[in-house]
C-alpha cells in the first residue's frame, strides 16, 4: 500500500516484532515495538498475533499518544514507548517478555556485571520496580531506571530498550538477554565472579569509541 502513512516504517516495525517471535524474545502478543518518524510514531497495535500482522495494522500516534492513523488501538504499553521519545531522546523502543531477564529480576535489582558488554547500555543496567502494566506507575519507575541508560529491566515482567535505530534497540534488546542469561546459568552453579564497578566504568569510555562506520 504505497499512500499508506509511513509504509516504510510501519513495515520495518513489523517485521522487527516477527524476528522478535523468531529469537524467542516474546511469546504470544507479548513485547511491543515502535520507532519515532518525527513528530509521530509508529507502534504495534495491541493484542494482534505477529506472525500475521500487516503494516495497516502498525498505529501511527503523535507524541501524547493521540491516534493519527491506524483502525486498531496501539499498544496497551504506549506510556512505555512515549517516555522513552519525549525524555530520554530514544528514536526507537523494543520491549521484549524475554526468559533470563524476566527470570532474573525476580532475584536481583541490577543487571549484574557478568561481562563487559554492559557497557553497551551506558553503565550498570537498572531492574525498575513492579507496576501493573500499562500504568502510569510503570512508564515513572521505568522512566527513572533509564536515566542515563538505553535499557532496563522491569521486575516480574520483561525489558525494555532504545536505541538511534530498530536495528539498535533490537541489538540492545538482544545483548540484555544474553547478559542475564549468562547469569543465571552461572548462578545454577555456584556464585559468578562479578566485574568491578571501575572496570565498567573504564570500559564505558572505551565503548564511546568502539566500531566503525561505513558509506553506503
Amino acid at each position: 500500500m504505497t499512500d499508506l502513512l509511513l509504509a516504510g516504517e510501519r513495515a520495518a516495525v513489523v517485521a522487527l516484532a516477527q524476528r522478535m517471535v523468531r529469537d524467542r524474545l516474546v511469546v504470544g502478543t507479548s513485547g511491543n515495538v515502535s520507532q519515532r518518524c518525527g513528530d509521530l510514531v509508529v507502534c504495534t497495535p495491541s493484542g494482534t498475533a505477529y506472525d500475521t500482522m500487516r503494516p495497516e495494522d502498525v498505529v501511527v500516534v503523535d507524541l501524547e499518544g493521540t491516534v493519527v492513523d491506524g483502525a486498531l488501538k496501539p499498544t496497551v504499553e504506549l506510556p512505555l514507548h512515549l517516555v522513552c521519545y519525549t525524555e530520554h531522546g530514544a528514536q526507537a523502543v523494543v520491549h521484549t517478555h524475554s526468559t533470563a531477564a524476566t527470570a532474573m529480576s525476580l532475584l536481583r535489582d541490577d543487571v549484574p556485571a557478568v561481562h563487559y558488554q554492559l557497557a553497551m547500555f551506558g553503565g550498570p543496567v537498572s531492574v525498575a520496580p513492579y507496576a501493573t502494566y500499562g500504568t502510569t506507575e510503570l512508564r515513572d519507575n521505568v522512566s527513572r531506571a533509564l536515566q542515563g541508560r538505553s535499557g532496563c529491566v522491569m521486575k516480574h515482567h520483561g525489558t525494555i530498550c532504545t536505541g538511534a535505530s530498530l536495528g539498535a534497540a533490537y541489538d540492545r534488546a538482544r545483548q540484555l538477554e544474553w547478559l542475564c542469561d549468562v547469569w543465571m546459568r552461572a548462578s545454577a552453579i555456584g556464585t559468578p565472579a562479578l566485574l568491578p564497578d571501575e572496570e565498567v566504568a573504564h570500559v564505558v569510555q572505551r565503548f564511546g569509541g568502539y566500531g566503525q562506520s561505513r558509506d553506503v
